[in-house]
């Protein structure tokens, strides 16, 4: 590989062509740009609108003294100099990473929309090389979070101004459907038997588990949900909530309850922790927080510190990143797994837009629809039972209802972070 010593993955043309190959090799290696095809439509202008949806339900990451926090969000809206529009969505969550709803919308409205106006909107990689000029990258992407919605608004303009789906842009054919996975995630284990009825009744047939930091608490746990669902897909996610020591016990402990994958055992930074806990063995290790570019995870599966991914368009700075790492998976037979950040409407219709095209085979942990109580949409994302439609039209294939988008904003008190 060359050296990159910015936050973008690129491939050379020869590397690139190994992995993808053909014709869809070429389309990738310019990143959506393809200035024989330019459209001359340069970026006009970009609006915020930062809100908070609400919610139902216990998830910890938006828990507060007084109930759930709201999942916060910022919705991008990108207008190009020939009237169209796409939208975007940064999803930060506090307690999950350093990006709040505050920095988001700071960095987006000081930095980030002055370095996009005046843009190809076609050119999203070089958009994305533009922000790492405004705002540096650190060990990774500079604000993984925020940039996404940038991301995400950029590839919805583009599928519209090019009439084709994220699935066509890329030369790739999608699933008409994912499954998905039911979050058990519960202060006691009296609560476990509810909530697992709870997704049954809407039709769940595959969960996912909150563990960490009490192995003892979680092995009753995964002992109780596998004993639930029989024939579940059961996966384990800690959140890096582990120390090395308790990972290492604990990993054996949910294989033998019936785990089939454990997700974030070790905050990212644990490198010999993970390499341990990969030649232990006892379940496929993915990784989750700390993948964050293609370059992030080409070094820690060198280094041997993982078998899989967990992928979040959200976490890794939209779908371009996002999609080069599940590449980086499929050429080198690593497991890949379909997450998100409680995804609302806009975000997830592009994840699922990404992990159908992609063909992905495993139940996805998408848990907006499972916590969240308003959408933006005109027409809301399809959801029947754990089945998900994925969405067809042009871009992220939605359309946004921009008089929900401002009554949303007003109703949760977004609209003071504009000034």
């Amino acid at each position: 590989m060359a050296d990159y010593p910015t936050s973008t993955f690129r491939w050379n043309r020869r590397e690139f062509t190994a992995l993808a190959g053909g014709t869809v090799a070429a389309f990738y290696y310019h990143g959506l740009s393809l200035a024989e095809e330019s459209t001359k439509v340069k970026i006009d202008r970009i609006e915020l609108f930062p809100c908070r949806y609400p919610m139902a339900g216990y998830f910890k990451f938006f828990a507060g003294p007084h109930g759930a926090l709201g999942r916060a969000a910022v919705i991008i809206k990108i207008t190009a100099d020939n009237g169209l529009v796409g939208w975007g969505q940064s999803v930060p969550i506090a307690k999950w990473s350093y990006e709040t709803l505050e920095t988001a919308t700071v960095a987006l409205r000081e930095y980030y929309v002055p370095a996009l106006i005046g843009r190809d909107p076609t050119d999203i990689e070089g958009a994305l090389m533009a922000l790492d000029q405004v705002i540096a990258p650190g060990f990774s992407t500079g604000m993984p979070i925020t940039r996404a919605g940038v991301d995400l608004a950029l590839h919805d303009l583009t599928g519209k101004l090019r009439k084709q789906s994220l699935a066509g842009l890329w030369g790739l054919p999608s699933a008409e459907t994912l499954t998905l996975s039911w979050t058990v995630n519960v202060q006691q284990l009296a609560d476990v038997d509810a909530l697992i009825a709870a997704g049954r009744e809407r039709g769940y047939r595959n969960f996912n588990i909150k563990v960490s930091p009490d192995p003892e608490f979680d092995a009753e746990l995964a002992k109780r949900v596998r004993a639930a669902a029989p024939d579940s897909f059961l996966w384990a996610d800690a959140n890096g909530g582990y120390d090395v020591d308790t990972a290492m016990e604990v990993a054996p402990r949910l294989a033998d309850a019936g785990v089939d994958v454990l997700e974030a055992p070790l905050r990212p930074n644990q490198l010999q922790g993970y390499q341990r806990l990969k030649k232990q063995g006892a379940l496929p290790i993915l990784m989750d927080e700390g993948v964050v570019s293609a370059t992030d995870l080409m070094e820690f599966h060198r280094a041997g510190m993982l078998d899989g991914v967990a992928m979040k368009p959200a976490r890794c700075g939209g779908l371009l990143s996002n999609k080069r790492q599940i590449q980086y998976c499929r050429q080198h037979g690593l497991m890949w797994l379909g997450s998100g950040l409680t995804d609302p409407d806009i975000s997830l219709a592009a994840t699922l837009g990404l992990y159908a095209a992609f063909d992905l085979k495993t139940p996805a942990a998408l848990n907006g629809p499972q916590f969240l109580t308003a959408d933006v949409l005109q027409t809301p994302l399809r959801i029947e039972g754990d089945l998900a439609y994925v969405p067809t039209a042009p871009g992220l294939g939605v359309e946004v209802d921009e008089a929900k988008v401002v009554e949303l904003m007003k109703q949760s008190g977004g609209d003071k972070l504009l000034g």
